[in-house]
């Protein structure tokens, strides 16, 4: 008999659904962490890239869809997410465009946290 929040155990399920259906769109045929294996993979190869920026987090949320479009391709698979490659490929065009952004927009990591975090 479970003694913990009748709704705790609910969330628990719901989350158990949710992270095996992305599972399946990232990792379906492969390591169960496959997604994170192949990104890392390639961020390692950029030693000298700031991921602590704005316009590198919006790079490495794109690399993520892209990798997502590129394992449903390569699996020969449907997305179980709702998620799929067309949405994806969207998500990078969405990425790509804030990337240039805030490139052109030189955003200042300090000024961005001073901005936002001081009181």
């Amino acid at each position: 008999m479970l003694s913990g929040h009748p709704r705790f155990y609910e969330i628990l399920e719901e989350l158990r659904d949710l992270h095996s259906r992305k599972n399946y769109d990232y990792a379906n045929g492969g390591r169960p962490t496959g997604n994170f294996d192949r990104v890392s993979g390639i961020l390692s190869r950029y030693p000298g890239f700031d991921v602590g920026t704005p316009c590198g987090v919006a790079l490495v949320y794109m690399l993520k869809q892209l990798d997502a479009a590129m394992w449903l391709l390569s699996q020969g698979h449907e997305s179980k997410n709702g998620e799929d490659v067309g949405t994806r490929l969207r998500d990078v065009a969405c990425y790509a465009i804030l990337a240039e952004l805030m490139f052109e927009e030189r955003y200042d990591t300090e000024l961005i946290f001073k901005e936002h975090y001081d009181a």
